[in-house]
């Protein structure tokens, strides 16, 4: 009922620059935070950056100076401009979005099916 699809991931030399992006659509009665999330091969998940419905971000500090998150609320998307990239950049970049289905229900997350980054050195 709530689909989350991401685009703009691929192959990139490191310094070089890509843009991931992330639409959500379906039965979605409210938009809390977004934000994208990484996991390379052998580690953990963990936050790149997020921002709330304020516009307020927040950022891995790994990523800060290179990478700038930005949504819109009107299209209900949340993009990552990620620049200066590094080989330890390579992983699967998710997008997750804090949404609510119906006003009764709480705010939940929503993860999209991952989107592969590889830079290479």
């Amino acid at each position: 009922q709530v689909q989350l699809v991401e685009s703009g991931g691929g192959l990139v030399q490191a310094g070089g620059s890509l843009r991931l992006s992330c639409a959500a659509s379906g039965r979605i009665w409210g938009i809390n935070a977004m934000g994208w999330y990484r996991q390379a091969p052998g580690k953990e998940r963990e936050l790149v950056a997020s921002v709330t419905i304020t516009g307020r971000t927040n950022y891995a500090d790994s990523v800060k100076g290179r990478f700038i998150i930005s949504r819109d609320n009107a299209k209900r998307t949340v993009s990552l401009k990620m620049n200066s990239l590094h080989p330890e950049d390579t992983a699967v970049y998710y997008c997750n979005v804090n949404l609510k289905t119906l006003p009764i229900n709480p705010y939940d997350d929503y993860w999209g099916q991952g989107t592969q980054v590889t830079v290479s050195s």
